[in-house]
């Protein structure tokens, strides 16, 4: 497995950068977590969470694997040739945001978030980190699927060149973490889910997060868990050096919606290839008369009605694979789409469908 060793000197210095910033606030945290809880009548015992996510911890990568790269290839097909997971920097399309280029916003976060670590002269866009999540339920759609409708499960060595945020790092957290110094990570999650009851608010959950993990985690595996559907709040993971498949990944999670599928055929040969499981999670469906005109905006449910009219089989509902159509037609044919406006903004609308199907769709079957 991937240890210091294998990083370069920025990547090092990025790790190093982050430690240091968690290990100045860890006392606060410590306080701010002891106060949250206090009312809660749950015990908690910090240093044994801290260990517990180190042996145990998930991080998850969430992708769309359908979506066209620049040289005209999917992100599966990528995968299957290359066996490498690779950054916005070298893809040069994001689930996100499109900033990752020198002087644009995400090198600008990434510059605050790692002390500068990856602007010095020398690094490559493959240095730089990959994002995902922190799985620490084990949630079936990953712990970031605004990102992507299926996810890569990470092996636990990773977490040791891994750093951790609060949320998205576009919005420059100030609670950061690594995997032995995570408590100004968990303080800023409890304080969040304590006062909104959003994610992990609930009393198993907290119970999850103080002290109990491993005995949760052994239920998860005997008992499925519900969809997460983490949109905004979640524990926002960046790793650090290569992501190499055959290495790195434990298990390959996919939307049921490619089943059948070229994507779906693709993925199926990726994990056979470099020697993981493959897994379906339940998927997110939904009618196309029900798409919400208010959570993402007017514009949603017309071009919702139009992917639908123009994509859909006969008797398929709105689903990932489905919403992938219609992103590949916006860039192979963005003539058909010229009413709409710039490529761009379609593109972003669509990302904006597949938040709503996360938000409001129910599994395959009900």
């Amino acid at each position: 497995m991937a240890g210091p060793g294998a990083l370069t000197a920025a990547q090092r210095d990025a790790l190093r950068y982050v430690r240091a910033v968690a290990l100045r606030d860890r006392p606060a945290a410590l306080e701010t977590i002891a106060r949250t809880l206090a009312g809660t009548g749950v015990r908690h015992d910090p240093t044994r969470l801290v260990a517990a996510i180190g042996s145990t911890g998930r991080v998850t990568l969430n992708f769309h694997p359908d979506r066209l790269l620049a040289d005209g290839r999917t992100v599966a097909e990528a995968l299957a040739a290359e066996g490498v997971y690779r950054s916005q920097f070298e893809t040069g399309i994001s689930n996100g945001g499109l900033s990752a280029y020198a002087g644009g916003d995400r090198d600008r976060w990434e510059q605050r978030m790692f002390g500068g670590a990856y602007q010095r002269a020398g690094v490559r866009p493959a240095d730089r980190p990959k994002y995902g999540g922190l799985n620490l339920l084990d949630h079936p759609d990953g712990a970031c699927p605004r990102f992507g409708s299926c996810h890569l499960r990470l092996r636990t060595e990773v977490l040791s060149r891994t750093t951790f945020c609060f949320g998205d790092s576009h919005l420059g957290p100030r609670d950061v973490g690594t995997v032995d110094v995570i408590e100004p990570v968990l303080a800023a999650l409890l304080a969040a889910t304590v006062d909104t009851g959003i994610s992990l608010g609930r009393p198993g959950d907290l119970v999850a997060l103080t002290g109990e993990l491993l005995r949760i985690r052994a239920e998860v595996a005997a008992e499925p868990r519900a969809a997460g559907r983490a949109l905004d709040d979640y524990i926002e993971a960046q790793i650090h050096g290569e992501l190499r498949l055959a290495r790195d990944v434990a298990e390959l999670v996919v939307d049921p919606s490619f089943q059948g599928t070229d994507s779906g055929d693709i993925l199926a040969a990726v994990a056979r290839r470099y020697g993981f499981p493959l897994r379906w999670h339940a998927g997110f469906v939904l009618p196309v008369h029900q798409v919400d005109a208010e959570f993402r905006g007017p514009a949603i449910p017309p071009l919702a009605a139009r992917v639908h009219a123009e994509f859909a089989r006969p008797g398929e509902p709105l689903h990932a694979a489905l919403i992938g159509r219609a992103a590949a037609s916006v860039v192979t044919e963005p003539g058909r789409w010229a009413d709409r406006g710039p490529v761009a903004d379609t593109l972003q609308h669509l990302k904006q469908l597949w938040h709503v199907l996360v938000r409001f769709g129910i599994p395959y079957g009900g």
